[in-house]
């Protein structure tokens, strides 16, 4: 059939099994937008306030779901909008689709109203880039930027079309989306065997589970394994929820801000099985003196992440999901009681801890926590409010807690969180923000209450940009360089002003009764909770120092 390149793009997406795109239209995207008019049934589109928001909406969407996200955007200052979110999805393998549109083929490098090379700009943030100056070309290019992201290890993929493309006509051919098989070209039986012969032979191993686990969909293979080699396991942020947080050999988050049992765990083990990890900066610390007891067995989909930042004694390359079948069908129950029990006694003396007596960022977290029972989706900011939630809400499932690992993106929940409800309506979804972040995409609050989509935006306001504030309390001398927000802005307000419900939290005996009217709300609410300035993250570890130095307040005090 006859169809023009903008009937092509959403059929391509219908193909696809896309049910939502999230984005903004203008000039050079008209004709996509009318296009999508005509198919409103089977394709929703929601209207974001900011084009960041929409590539973060299509983020939360992806990494709630499972499945590709799609954002669109126009040409020139639209298409850079989108750059941020991209570059947060590339950084922590999330699959997207952006779809751009630039100006017409006879009008490229002209400095024509709204051109800009998005291709060109998005390149190194890209797992793979387009753009489509042949109508005959479209089709197949959508489908194989869809194939892209979600192969191997995933990642974004950018389709620029000029609007000339947009309107052409040609011949379209239906097609079935391409199966796509799990990645086991690098897997060999002899690294297999080798895995093997290295779990048997520890007497102290340690799991470190990542992000890739929850990519993979191997979070059943991983606990299977994880009981298999009788292994404590600690995980990354990127990891969380791909092991259960309430399972006895479960120990916390790993690095800067980790548990003293994971930090000291990992420390002292004789075998650390990575599994789906980067071994990010912020894991590690002094790399040269990460795990150094240990030998190191790295399990990963993507071969160049083996001896990236840390040297490894031996790799297995491949879908995790088919890796730890293997292992597990390889492996002979395994017992450890001496060293899980040392492991439990540290669990036991190095519980996390805060000050009970005030209204505080973790005793936000442990109830909802409590209130959910693990059940919903928590997006984060970045910062304080990103490490609170991480530590003290109980991940017990796979695609509950989305936030910017690798790029550490201010203003990404918010958008997220709609994502992510949008994706998952039957979850109860929580973004959790510091007032710094807050500010940065707060206009998509109005996104929420145009859509009546009820994410719940709870607003940890110290009125400072905390993590920050916290480097310069113990690095900077107090020297509180552009991190003080003290200003007549009113969150309560703003939220009323934007059609939202609106609460202000100041005791914590307010808590709970205004999180649980919030949850039945049916509608989005925003919750601003009054916390102290100079509340911090522990323990934490200083920039530079092996993990196995980390420190609590008690430990400052002393």
């Amino acid at each position: 059939m006859q169809l023009n390149g903008s009937e092509i793009i959403v059929e391509c997406l219908k193909e696809q099994g896309v049910d939502t795109v999230f984005g903004y239209p203008g000039g050079s995207i008209l004709n996509v937008y009318d296009a999508l008019y005509k198919h409103a049934k089977e394709i929703t589109h929601i209207l974001t306030s900011h084009e960041q928001g929409a590539s973060h909406a299509a983020d939360g969407y992806a990494r709630a779901t499972g499945k590709v996200g799609v954002c669109m955007a126009t040409s020139g200052p639209g298409a850079t909008n989108l750059v941020t979110g991209i570059a947060t999805a590339y950084m922590d393998s999330i699959p997207m689709v952006a779809i751009t549109a630039n100006v017409a083929v006879n009008l490229l490098g002209k400095d024509t109203f709204q051109e800009v090379d998005i291709a060109g700009v998005t390149m190194p943030v890209t797992k793979h880039n387009y753009i489509v100056k042949d109508v005959t070309k479209l089709a197949d290019t959508i489908r194989k930027a869809f194939k892209i992201a979600k192969s191997g290890r995933p990642g974004p993929v950018l389709v620029d079309v000029t609007k000339d493309v947009t309107a052409n006509v040609t011949e379209f051919y239906p097609k079935e989306p391409e199966e796509i098989s799990p990645s086991v070209e690098y897997l060999r039986e002899s690294d297999l065997e080798k895995a093997v012969s290295m779990i048997r032979e520890a007497k102290k191993p340690y799991i470190f589970a990542g992000g890739g686990n929850i990519l993979a969909g191997s979070s059943e293979e991983l606990r299977e394994f994880a009981h298999r080699i009788d292994a404590p396991v600690a995980d990354s942020l990127m990891g969380k929820g791909a092991f259960d947080g309430t399972d006895p050999l479960y120990t916390g988050m790993l690095g800067m801000h980790g548990t003293k049992t994971s930090n000291y765990g990992v420390s002292q083990c004789d075998l650390l099985v990575a599994v789906g990890v980067r071994f990010s900066d912020r894991v590690t610390g002094n790399a040269k003196k990460f795990a150094s007891h240990a030998k190191i067995l790295h399990l990963d989909v993507d071969p160049a992440e083996i001896n990236k930042n840390i040297p490894t004694d031996a790799s297995v390359i491949g879908d995790l999901k088919v890796v730890l079948r293997e292992l597990n069908k390889r492996l002979e129950q395994q017992s450890h009681p001496h060293w899980v029990e040392e492991v439990q006694k540290m669990k036991e003396t190095y519980p996390l801890r805060y000050d009970e007596s005030v209204l505080s960022g973790p005793y936000i977290m442990e109830t909802i926590d409590r209130l959910t029972q693990g059940n919903a989706i928590i997006t984060t900011e970045v910062g304080q409010n990103q490490m609170w939630a991480a530590q003290y809400y109980h991940y017990r499932y796979p695609r509950t807690f989305l936030s910017s690992g690798g790029l550490g993106t201010m203003g990404y929940g918010l958008g997220a969180s709609i994502g992510a409800k949008v994706g998952c309506p039957d979850k109860v979804v929580f973004n959790i923000a510091g007032d710094g972040c807050f500010r940065m995409n707060m206009n998509e609050i109005a996104t929420a209450t145009r859509y009546n989509i009820p994410i719940i935006q709870v607003i940890m306001n110290n009125h400072v940009l905390g993590m920050v504030r916290q480097w310069q309390n113990l690095f900077y001398g107090k020297r509180y360089s552009a991190t003080v927000l003290e200003d007549k802005v009113d969150f309560v307000k703003l939220a009323e002003a934007m059609g939202a419900k609106a609460y202000r939290v100041t005791k914590k005996e307010e808590v709970e009764p205004v999180l649980r009217a919030a949850m039945e709300a049916g509608e989005p609410v925003v919750i601003d909770c009054r916390i102290g300035k100079d509340d911090m993250v522990f323990p934490m570890v200083a920039p530079g120092a092996p993990i196995n130095e980390c420190f609590s307040q008690e430990d400052m005090e002393a």
